[in-house]
């Protein structure tokens, strides 16, 4: 009766004045923010309306369009969903799941909330992963082995299990890094106490090839026991391979397993260059004057006796070299003035061709060739030939003649040149061929393998030898 009751008092009020109610619900409801909240509330709103009667039901989609949302959308929807979730929980409020509509002030206390930082709920969980993080991560640090080296580890403990002593390991032992006597201890203690860094160095261990296995069981330290057997063979006999096998046979559980003959004859020999065999004796030190190391040798090293001895015959040849060498300047000397021909670089600047000693001038296009006595010869100079003038300083002259030419002045002041070499030489475009003389004019041009000279005659010095030898003749 009570739910029939309110059910007609609800209808009487459905009036004007209820309809006024819904519609400004609406138009609210219109105006806010879509967020998941509202969204929410508006269905209530949907289902209340129709409960009631008043508004007709409406075809829609129950999809919404999802869109991006901002920063405060987000904390509003995370805080709508906690507060949901806590209050469906705990069941305060049964009057919002029966489909009531929210009063305004509630609404008030829902668009204010946002406002308020308020750190989000599911926080705690990251929480968990971090701590399973930490838990993970010595065993990836464990992984990580550093410089030792899964064949340094087979080293360490082969070599202690020989020697029993770290100290003699470290000093005995070559692994793949320099490691200090502590490093090797702190590693060995690892070993044996450490079960997470003995397991993986084990499985390291393990996964090795079985070659390396043998290199590196091949590299063992001597034990005791080991060197002791091996010092009885005598120093003064000559063992072989067979002495060392009969050996190993003899004696098997003294003897590492991978100890073969000749690694026992080379360590033998090693004992032997030390005198630790047992049939040997060590030397004692020397006494008295006798010198024990360099550092007292270069004190009693007298520095007077050091000087070098005077070695005359190395002397007498050192004398006779240089005096060879002055009488050689001397004649060049000497002879400065008796020069044939002197060479001069042709510049810009025009120099007179003659002076009083130049009979002839063979001018080119990079030098002239200066005449000075009666005979000159032409060609290509080399080590083992000198000549009076070089044509390869005026351009290529490879192919010219090591001896191209001769040009000499007769008494009645005529120049002939005659061809010496392989190749023609051109008097005024007439060729010149080997074995034969031409006459040579003033300004005369003389072609030799490509490269051109004129010929220039001192005519005033030529007068003068020609009255002379015009006075000689009638005598």
């Amino acid at each position: 009766m009570t739910r029939g009751t309110g059910r007609t008092a609800q209808r009487g009020r459905s009036g004007p004045d209820s309809q006024g109610l819904l519609d400004s619900s609406l138009m609210a409801s219109g105006t806010a923010s879509r967020s998941e909240d509202e969204e929410s509330l508006a269905g209530q709103k949907r289902a209340s309306s129709q409960a009631l009667g008043t508004i007709p039901k409406r075809r829609s989609s129950s999809r919404f369009i999802k869109r991006k949302k901002f920063d405060d959308e987000l904390v509003e929807s995370s805080l709508a969903k906690s507060s949901t979730r806590a209050k469906g929980a705990s069941g305060v409020e049964p009057g919002r799941c029966s489909g009531s509509e929210p009063s305004s002030s509630e609404k008030k206390k829902v668009s204010k909330a946002p406002s308020t930082p308020v750190p989000p709920s599911p926080a705690p969980t990251p929480g968990l992963t971090k701590r399973v993080k930490k838990s993970k991560q010595p065993l990836q640090v464990t992984k990580d082995l550093g410089r030792w080296k899964p064949a340094d580890d087979l080293l360490l403990v082969n070599a202690v299990l020989q020697t029993n002593d770290l100290t003699s390991v470290h000093l005995g032992v070559k692994f793949s890094c320099r490691f200090t006597l502590r490093e090797v201890q702190e590693r060995w203690y690892a070993l044996l106490y450490d079960p997470v860094i003995s397991k993986l160095a084990c499985q390291a261990m393990r996964q090795l090839h079985p070659e390396a296995i043998a290199a590196i069981q091949s590299k063992a330290l001597f034990s005791k026991a080991e060197e002791q057997l091996l010092s009885k063979v005598g120093s003064t006999s000559q063992p072989t391979l067979e002495t060392f096998q009969d050996l190993l046979h003899r004696h098997p559980d003294a003897f590492y397993l991978a100890r073969t003959a000749k690694a026992l004859q080379a360590h033998w020999q090693l004992m032997k260059q030390y005198y630790l065999l047992e049939d040997q004796t060590v030397q004692p030190l020397p006494k008295g004057d006798q010198v024990l190391n360099f550092s007292d040798a270069e004190d009693l090293i007298d520095d007077s006796k050091l000087k070098d001895m005077r070695d005359e015959v190395l002397e007498h040849e050192l004398t006779v070299a240089d005096r060879r060498q002055k009488r050689e300047i001397r004649q060049l000397e000497q002879e400065l003035h008796k020069w044939q021909v002197l060479v001069d670089s042709i510049t810009g600047m025009s120099s007179p061709d003659f002076d009083n000693q130049t009979l002839a001038v063979l001018r080119g296009r990079m030098v002239r060739y200066l005449m000075r006595s009666r005979e000159i010869t032409l060609g290509r100079a080399t080590k083992d030939n000198q000549i009076d003038v070089d044509l390869s300083l005026e351009g290529p002259a490879w192919k010219i003649s090591r001896k191209q030419g001769v040009i000499k002045l007769k008494n009645n002041g005529d120049f002939f040149i005659a061809n010496e070499g392989r190749r023609p030489i051109y008097i005024d475009g007439r060729p010149v061929l080997c074995g034969s003389k031409w006459r040579l004019s003033n300004n005369s041009v003389v072609e030799i393998a490509s490269l051109r000279f004129v010929f220039l005659i001192n005519q005033d010095l030529i007068a003068l030898i020609r009255a002379e030898a015009a006075k000689i003749t009638p005598q």
